[in-house]
């Protein structure tokens, strides 16, 4: 099977999509398949083309068996509607162009979080006569009104109708929530051709923490400290500026220190509000390359999943409850109420509290670092429920939907 895959992001971005593409296409090459990636040039999030790589026309190479086609956009900082907008529909024009000259494919494949990019892959799958998968990861454009990028406009509406038409056009759908599912099948979405397909962990790469790593220690003074991390994007969804409250709640806690490593559109505003309260317990990492991660998360006792408090992010799961699952890291997370919180309720992995609620949070995290017969429970419940999101039972699932297709 010829399996033809759009993204905006891919490695060495260490995004979720980017990490979700590469690990689910990597175990569909080793059984066999032949995977065709386009993307571009990587960037995420801060705009800027990683050292090594070129915002070329075309350009082709070979990671780990994936053939990987990648095409120039306008290339754009993870901040502004109109540059993204831009920034999504170049994509969609020169994926599509590059789309046309790939190997006759079985099944083209496009994920979000933006529709753009299915954009490309739907108008592919009519010219070539295949069936067309539209991988759901975000409900986009809700999630822009929702962090308040955007007001509810006629821009809004365009979108909503160019989205359901795209849902409607796909041979199937797959969704990383039960939620988004859910929301689909109440707009007029035919459940039938929605399947649910979470995200998950690669549990080679991401094993229980021994030890944390010597040399990240010494470097950021971390020497028998109890780190509270938050690693990942730095967007405008995460309401990053209440964790820096909760840093500033806890000051006084020599013991406890914080890690923010990453960036993104709210990665300034993070370092200009440490600056400003002086918080001597926050350390302040930049964006590492994906293969850096293990070692990054090896030095938290725990990790902070926020987001704030919209009704939207009660069907959205942060991928990286996956990876803490695996490294058996405890959450304490902080999103609405929804199928998030219920992952982590129900396997007994982290404490849950409400959005964007300072007190709660810092409660939590003192709760943790007094309690050790507490913590080490999440810890041993963490590991034990990664092998539910493992992320070859998720590639598997995929590569089935896809199978199914092709009868």
């Amino acid at each position: 099977m010829h399996i033809l895959f759009l993204t905006d992001n891919f490695p060495p971005e260490g995004n979720a999509p980017a990490t979700r593409t590469y690990e689910h296409a990597y175990r569909w090459v080793k059984k066999g398949c032949q995977v065709t990636v386009i993307t571009c040039a990587p960037n995420f999030p801060e705009g800027k083309v990683f050292p090594g790589f070129s915002n070329k026309l075309y350009q082709v190479s070979d990671m780990d068996g994936i053939r990987v086609v990648r095409v120039k956009t306008y290339i754009t900082a993870n901040e502004g509607f109109v540059k993204r907008i831009l920034d999504y529909m170049s994509f969609m024009l020169s994926g599509f162009i590059a789309g046309l000259f790939q190997k006759k494919p079985d099944v083209i494949v496009a994920t979000s979080p933006q529709f753009f990019c299915a954009c490309a892959g739907w108008a592919l799958s009519a010219i070539r006569r295949k069936p067309f998968v539209f991988e759901l990861r975000d409900i986009w454009p809700a999630s822009i009104t929702a962090v308040g990028a955007m007001k509810d406009s006629m821009a809004i509406k365009v979108l909503e109708k160019i989205e359901l038409f795209l849902y409607r056009r796909a041979t199937s759908i797959v969704s990383v929530t039960n939620s988004f599912k859910r929301d689909l099948i109440e707009r007029g979405i035919v459940g039938d051709k929605i399947e649910v397909v979470l995200n998950g962990v690669d549990l080679d790469k991401y094993q229980p923490v021994t030890s944390k790593d010597e040399e990240l220690v010494a470097r950021y003074g971390l020497e028998g400290k109890f780190v509270a991390g938050y690693i990942g994007t730095h967007g405008m969804a995460h309401g990053l500026e209440h964790i820096v409250s909760v840093a500033e709640k806890l000051k006084h806690h020599d013991n406890i220190r914080f890690i923010f490593a990453g960036g993104g559109a709210s990665r300034r505003m993070v370092e200009e509000l440490v600056s400003e309260k002086q918080l001597n317990n926050v350390v302040l990492i930049d964006r590492q390359p994906k293969e850096m991660m293990p070692r990054l998360w090896s030095l938290c006792d725990i990790s902070l999943v926020p987001l704030v408090n919209s009704d939207l992010f009660r069907t959205v799961i942060p991928s990286k409850i996956f990876e803490c699952m695996g490294m058996g890291i405890p959450t304490v997370m902080s999103v609405p109420d929804g199928e998030a919180t219920k992952i982590i309720n129900d396997s007994k992995c982290g404490i849950t509290v409400e959005s964007e609620n300072v007190k709660q949070i810092s409660d939590a995290i003192c709760k943790l670092y007094k309690n050790r017969t507490l913590y080490n429970d999440l810890v041993q419940n963490s590991v034990e429920a990664s092998a539910s999101y493992s992320r070859e039972k998720m590639a598997s699932s995929m590569l089935n939907i896809f199978s199914c297709l092709r009868k």
